[in-house]
């Protein structure tokens, strides 16, 4: 069995808990995902397989993919991603949201929502200057170093630049809700990705 699967952010909603509590959560439709390869110990110095999900019509695909998923004799997929294995989980099987459980923690992968140039103090939370008239120091970042000495800007100095559209990880978010008739996951509070993007659902590694 596999420590995860993928799936596509469907957007926000709230569900109620039993006691009349609402709480945020974020729908995911998560599988099914066919195992395309398996990679073994021996062969290759570690042990995982290879999850396929989407599948691309062959005009679409590649030729290096087409021979890839012609070896397992599946069809040809958009997206493949490797995940740790424990048992037996032979090529061409299906993986289901019935990985996870109701109440369990899950660590959730996406690609940020990239938000093109920004200033500092929107990228960086500077404070800013007064916003009185006449100061003429509004959103600006003011200092970047000293002139004679060093005579450069140091590295890693916060400026502005391109904000978003980075890998990001939220850890032990609960799920709340699955329902593997349709492939839907339901976990508490938001996760990085715009509406339709992809992201990795795996069993939380922090979690006691």
């Amino acid at each position: 069995m596999t420590t995860g699967l993928m799936g596509q952010k469907l957007g926000m909603t709230q569900l109620f808990l039993d006691g009349g509590r609402a709480v945020p959560v974020t729908v995911i439709e998560a599988g099914p995902c066919r195992v395309s390869q398996v990679k073994t110990q021996e062969r290759d110095g570690y042990a995982a397989v290879q999850l396929a999900y989407l599948e691309l019509p062959d005009r679409k695909a590649s030729k290096p993919s087409r021979g890839h998923f012609a070896k397992a004799n599946l069809p040809v997929f958009r997206h493949v991603r490797e995940f740790h294995a424990s048992g037996d989980t032979p090529v061409g099987s299906t993986i289901t949201v019935s990985l996870f459980a109701k109440g369990e923690l899950v660590d959730v992968t996406g690609v940020s929502k990239g938000k093109g140039f920004q200033g500092v103090m929107k990228r960086h939370h500077f404070h800013g200057g007064p916003r009185s008239h006449g100061s003429m120091f509004h959103r600006a970042p003011g200092s970047i170093g000293s002139s004679s000495s060093p005579s450069r800007v140091w590295k890693n100095m916060r400026m502005a630049g391109h904000m978003g559209s980075v890998r990001v990880t939220t850890q032990a978010l609960q799920v709340i809700d699955v329902r593997p008739e349709e492939h839907l996951i339901f976990v508490r509070g938001s996760i990085p990705g715009a509406r339709g993007s992809l992201v990795v659902i795996k069993k939380s590694v922090k979690a006691s």
